[in-house]
């Protein structure tokens, strides 16, 4: 085993699967995944085996969606450096894509973390592809392709892949390159194996691997005056990583007697996750906002129908799930005013230095609109008599959102010293022009945070196979938060109320013009999955919000078996790795390990 984890090369297996219908869908199983090996023999699933590139789908001429999968992909090195991963495009359940036809999906990465995606690029003469492989003769200076289609097996060659330019095809001989694997993850099937440099595949293994909690730092002694000064000592986590984070300890000093001079030993623990999924039942779109020394939930409220506005008010976050907790309903159900149904996931944000809650409803006719509600001067945040009438959102131009569609799930965003609306956008739900639901853009006027301050913009749809399940086909729940440097924008998709229900995300500079979707980066692979957590099925349309400790976290709703539709609400600590990359993926017992919780320290008294 020694000998093994010092060879200086390790293998990489680029791999498909075999789905599972109400366990691993087509749209996730027929997606590129990685495994990594020591020995080439026994491979370690990466991402916890559940896809890292997707197939992109095409966009019909009716603006609807075609959606995609992928096979047999293959991977090769690259003459200047890095990797090329070509896969070959089908159709949802495997089906022979027409629009594909003789054409690769291709992307370039120089670590299998980051990856560029080039296209849907020709490959000369092919036709119906069925394998492909490719790969770069360093005495010859190019690139060798072999593939197979419907007329047989052909190759050809191309000393620049930049421009992807392939010789005329001539005939050849597949060679299946069998390898004994005793050890393959669970599903795949194989696609390609590269041989990559050992430290990459020990980086690949941390970088998609869970972290965990593995050590405790903190003084073995202080000098102290007061039980304050021990309370205010704090302890650092350190991750599988690398990474760190603050903890709180809760310390006990009561053996030390800060009267009389000396030594003393103190015991503490580690605070940790405070919140145990799951928080609530029945609540979807949770939200936890602080105001005015008070802490806030909303949430739609799955368990009346989706008919009113409640709200949850406490002290500490962790309060507002208190089983004596009272439910305060801030607005009914009114026909007279066209509140019916559909009271959807309602939003608090400060706008131009004033109070409002963003959220959807419907009238007597199914079809949820945006609607911004104001808290008047003074007015407390759980009696419904100090939110003034909901106002329906609005173009610039003083014209609704839609006419004809659906607009539900806005949020604002603040950077750069400039307001924002992200909303989501659907049109012809549940017909065959079902355009699939969009996230879309703007500027926002800030005296009139019901109105639009330009041109709403197409920021995303759902392209990516992962976005785009067993019927569901949506982009939905933008919330933001920020860095210094950075903002970013979660959303949700997949199938919607089930347990393929993730997370997305993506990034922008805060200094840029984010109404520009050209601003942003959009992220290949889910940042939340019902594989990311134990127990935790379908995560999805989340918010953020900070504590008095400095601490991110991440409000959610999911499911507790891959069967319920019973959405139930989830929190947990966002942790910035190593490379500043957040993740949202800490359960409780591998923020806080409870063999580590528990540390001793020395006071010193005079």
């Amino acid at each position: 085993m020694e000998e093994i984890y010092q060879r200086p090369h390790c293998f990489l297996m680029a791999y498909t699967r075999t789905p599972e219908p109400g366990v691993y869908p087509s749209g996730l199983a027929g997606s590129v995944h990685f495994a990594v090996s020591r020995d080439g023999k026994s491979f370690e699933a990466l991402h916890r085996n559940y896809g890292i590139l997707f197939a992109q789908g095409d966009v019909t001429k009716e603006n609807t969606l075609n959606t995609k999968s992928l096979k047999n992909p293959c991977v090769f090195p690259l003459a200047d450096g890095g990797w090329g991963i070509a896969v070959i495009r089908v159709m949802e359940e495997g089906e022979t894509d027409p629009d594909s036809r003789g054409k690769l999906l291709v992307w370039r990465t120089t670590d299998f973390m980051e990856f560029t995606f080039l296209g849907l690029l020709p490959l000369c003469g092919a036709g119906n592809l069925e394998h492909i492989r490719i790969r770069y003769d360093r005495g010859l200076g190019q690139y060798a392709a072999v593939w197979t289609d419907e007329t047989g097996c052909w190759k050809s060659h191309s000393t620049d892949l930049q421009g992807w330019c392939f010789s005329e095809p001539e005939p050849a001989v597949w060679d299946e390159e069998t390898a004994a694997f005793p050890s393959l993850p669970h599903g795949a099937i194989l696609g390609d194996v590269a041989v990559i440099p050992a430290e990459l595949c020990d980086r690949l293994r941390v970088y998609w691997g869970r972290l965990f909690h593995m050590d405790t730092i903190l003084p073995e002694e202080i000098s102290a005056a007061s039980p304050e000064q021990v309370k205010a000592v704090r302890a650092a986590a350190v991750y599988s990583d690398g990474s760190a984070a603050l903890k709180t300890v809760d310390w006990d000093t009561s053996a030390v007697d800060f009267s009389r001079p000396g030594v003393y030993e103190v015991k503490g623990t580690l605070r940790g996750n405070p919140y145990h999924f799951p928080l609530t039942q029945g609540t979807g779109d949770p939200v936890i906002v602080p105001w005015e020394g008070k802490y806030y939930y909303l949430s739609t409220s799955d368990t009346t129908g989706d008919i009113g506005l409640y709200v949850r008010e406490a002290d500490r976050p962790e309060d507002l799930f208190l089983p004596d907790t009272k439910l305060h309903l801030i607005l009914d159900l009114d026909e007279e005013k066209g509140f019916l149904q559909t009271f959807w996931a309602p939003e608090f944000h400060i706008v131009g230095g004033e109070p409002y809650i963003f959220f959807a409803v419907s009238g007597k006719v199914w079809g949820p609109q945006c609607h911004v509600m104001h808290l008047k001067p003074g007015g407390h945040f759980t009696d419904p008599n100090a939110w003034e009438t909901p106002r329906r959102v609005q173009k610039q131009d003083g014209s609704f959102l839609t006419e004809d569609g659906i607009t539900l799930d806005m949020t604002c965003i603040k950077a750069g010293g400039r307001t924002y609306a992200a909303w989501s956008y659907r049109f012809g739900m549940g017909t065959p022009l079902d355009t699939g639901s969009m996230l879309y853009i703007a500027p926002l006027n800030e005296e009139k945070p019901w109105q639009l301050a330009g041109e709403p913009a197409l920021l995303s749809r759902p392209l990516l196979s992962w976005e785009n399940l067993e019927t569901t086909i949506n982009n939905e729940g933008p919330y933001v938060f920020q860095t210094k440097d950075r903002v970013y924008l979660a959303y949700s998709a997949g199938s919607a109320n089930s347990y393929t229900y993730a997370v997305g995300l993506l990034t922008a500079d805060p200094n840029s013009d984010l109404a520009n979707p050209a601003s942003w980066k959009k992220g290949l692979t889910p940042v939340l999955t019902y594989y990311s957590v134990d127990g935790e099925y379908g995560p999805g349309h989340n918010s953020f919000f900070g504590d008095k400790e400095g601490n991110l976290w991440i409000a959610y709703h999911g499911e507790t078996d891959p069967t319920s539709r019973v959405r139930c609400a989830g929190i947990r600590r966002v942790h910035f790795d190593l490379q500043g990359r957040p993740r949202f993926d800490l359960s409780a017992e591998r923020d806080v390990n409870p063999a580590l919780s528990h540390v001793t320290m020395r006071v010193r008294v005079g």
